[in-house]
């Protein structure tokens, strides 16, 4: 991507959950909305078609 790096970092440094798709801070074990344990980081790479 061609972002400022700390953008890039605000925007891609997040876990994402896969229940709800809320976003959760990096150091989370559990989501804030749903309480659930199924977290993932969120992709860095951009998806094309």
């Amino acid at each position: 991507m061609s972002r400022f790096p700390e953008a890039e970092a605000h925007l891609l440094h997040v876990k994402i959950c896969m229940d709800c798709n809320a976003r959760n801070p990096v150091k989370s074990t559990r989501c804030r909305k749903c309480k659930s344990k199924q977290l993932r980081m969120k992709s860095k790479e951009s998806r094309s078609i």
